[in-house]
């Protein structure tokens, strides 16, 4: 079978990928703990393609407890290079409306005790984040989805917040006021750790509300249970024709992102770290 290099994670509703070709299921340990679900490897217009549902069929992992670093390090193991990230969110902007989409360009950190780094036993990485998504990434996403004639939004600044539970209306018009534009649970630490591990990476938001900022058009599950409905059948339409586009390779310095990052001298690396962190780190540390 042809290397799989597409990693999709389905987020909110997005579980599974109709009409796609099973081939087979992929279910491995990492030094991290348990990844959220085995990993499907699917067919979708002849490409192979992983699939890893973020909160596990049937929605059992809130974004707060979710082991984003078996999820990211697993997908990594099997040899993926490129992840599109599907997500839900709450717009914090008149223009970007319930069952619009945003391909977000830029992130703020509001989450407070996720774990966010594969190196932190024995080895000291900075990696760059300036740019947290994959600009060619997102290039081909938000070209896809303009092509479906679907409503997208190219750029803005996702906020990742904790949860389980919403914002309060306080913060909701902080964020607002600090120009944010969309609000979710669940690009980080998973941007973060994709770079780590030297994967390209690129969301896509599925806006499903006004979060609580707007008055008369308060966030609650009912309303986006059912702009969900729509949003995740348009959003399989925009993942069915853009792994066709996906090139093999690219420009962008995802791939090398800890060429020059690794700070802590090899000698003094253990074994059993470098054993741990193999899949990771192999291209520069033996």
């Amino acid at each position: 079978m042809t290397e799989v290099k597409i990693g999709i994670i389905g987020g909110s509703g997005v579980y599974e990928i109709e009409g796609a070709k099973y081939i087979k299921e992929i279910k491995l340990k990492t030094p991290f703990g348990e990844p959220s679900e085995a990993v499907k490897i699917i067919e979708i217009n002849g490409i192979p393609v992983a699939f890893l549902p973020r909160h596990g069929i049937g929605h059992r992992y809130s974004p707060a407890e979710l082991n984003y670093r078996a999820n990211i390090y697993l997908l990594k193991k099997i040899g993926i290079e490129k992840i599109l990230a599907i997500s839900a969110c709450g717009s914090l902007k008149e223009e970007i409306k319930p069952r619009d989409f945003v391909i977000p360009d830029q992130i703020y950190d509001r989450t407070k005790s996720r774990a966010s780094t594969f190196f932190d036993r024995g080895v000291v990485v900075h990696v760059g984040f300036a740019e947290p998504y994959c600009n060619e990434l997102r290039k081909v996403l938000y070209e896809t989805t303009k092509s479906l004639d679907l409503p997208v939004h190219n750029g803005g600044t996702y906020v990742c917040i904790d949860g389980p539970q919403f914002s309060s209306k306080a913060e909701s018009k902080v964020y607002r006021s600090l120009g944010f534009s969309i609000i979710g649970m669940t690009n980080l630490p998973e941007a973060k750790l994709a770079r780590e591990a030297e994967m390209c990476y690129a969301s896509i938001g599925l806006a499903t509300d006004y979060d609580v900022w707007k008055e008369g058009e308060e966030v609650s599950v009912e309303k986006v249970i059912e702009n969900m409905h729509i949003l995740t059948a348009n959003v399989k339409k925009v993942i069915k024709s853009v792994v066709t586009k996906i090139k093999d390779s690219t420009n962008c310095s995802c791939k090398d992102a800890l060429k020059y990052a690794i700070i802590t001298d090899p000698k003094v690396i253990s074994s059993t770290t470098k054993k741990r962190l193999e899949p990771l780190i192999s291209k520069y540390i033996k």
